[in-house]
């Protein structure tokens, strides 16, 4: 039996992520546990690193708890990490929020966004935070897009709930688009790395998809 483990920091959506990959991980040969123990999350085969509120604060709990080198440790041991919205934003050198150093995983920073300059159609200035659903353009490298995408049509819509988004430094580490004011990166991916801006345990069907894909993933 594998183990994927929900990493615990004190500061993710745990219980709707953790019951998001629990209902695909049924029938197949996965544990899921929520975890806050560094051995634990160590000893994981596959991490999630979700994330929610201010990227400063949760980079601070990160530490605080332990986690923050575990993390790191499992990146550059090649386990499979799916990262989610300021869990995705931490994995990048800098943010605006704060400002704060994030992992420096990827290449890049997270921005915010400035509704002054992001116009609508009709004139209207764009809401932020940037709340609800939106289409994400899968982006092919190579001729292909990630693996994680199988079986989810390009375009689909995903559940956002974000006032910064990641600009990452090397295009060919963005995985989805999305348009809201800006074209933003909505997934990222590198290596053994798949994170995306939007919360797939709030996206039905697609979003349960992206959680089996990473269970089967064979990076």
């Amino acid at each position: 039996m594998k183990t994927v483990a929900i990493v615990d920091y004190g500061m993710g959506n745990l219980r709707s992520v953790s019951q998001a990959v629990q209902h695909v991980a049924r029938g197949l040969p996965w544990q899921v546990v929520v975890s806050s123990e560094p051995r634990q999350v160590r000893e994981a085969d596959r991490l999630v690193l979700p994330g929610q509120g201010a990227m400063p604060d949760c980079m601070r709990e990160l530490a605080r708890s332990g986690l923050r080198q575990v993390v790191l440790d499992a990146v550059a041991a090649g386990k499979p990490l799916f990262g989610v919205c300021v869990g995705m934003q931490m994995l990048l050198e800098h943010s605006e929020e704060g400002p704060t150093d994030g992992l420096g995983l990827f290449g890049g920073s997270v921005r915010r966004f400035t509704p002054g300059a992001m116009l609508q159609a009709d004139g209207s200035r764009y809401k932020v935070p940037h709340m609800g659903w939106n289409a994400v353009r899968q982006v092919a490298h190579d001729g292909s897009v990630h693996a994680l995408w199988r079986d989810i049509p390009d375009g689909a819509a995903f559940y956002f709930v974000h006032s910064f988004y990641a600009a990452p430094s090397d295009p060919s580490s963005i995985a989805g688009q999305t348009e809201y004011g800006v074209t933003f990166a909505s997934a990222i991916a590198r290596g053994t790395i798949f994170a995306t801006q939007f919360h797939p345990e709030k996206s039905a069907a697609a979003g349960l998809a992206l959680y089996r894909n990473f269970l089967a993933w064979n990076p």
